[in-house]
């Protein structure tokens, strides 16, 4: 799957960038239409200790899906976001196999 990654107000390294590649390729054997996938990384300049933020959009036929996690490392944000996109791609399969 082609992910189209973006960091505002630092650098990725690489292996961040493997790690989201591998979470989000293991997103196609839930659903197999995913086009494509939009990861937004940014860090907040607070005090609080969950200022990293994932926020990704992943575009299926007919409609995108987006969500949007905060946590205190980028790979527990990458976590949540791909197990949420896990169940609403399931989900959009069922829906999609009812019709």
């Amino acid at each position: 799957m082609k992910v189209n990654m973006q960091s505002v107000n630092f650098t990725v390294d690489r292996k961040l960038v493997d790690f989201i590649q591998r979470k989000m390729d293991k997103l196609e054997t839930y659903y197999d239409k995913i086009i494509d996938a939009d990861v937004y990384l940014k860090v907040e300049n607070t005090s609080a200790k969950e200022n990293k933020i994932a926020d990704v959009r992943v575009n299926i036929p007919g409609d995108d899906l987006m969500v949007k996690k905060q946590c205190r490392s980028f790979e527990e944000a990458i976590d949540e976001v791909t197990s949420t996109l896990q169940r609403a791609l399931l989900k959009r399969k069922e829906k999609v196999r009812a019709h």
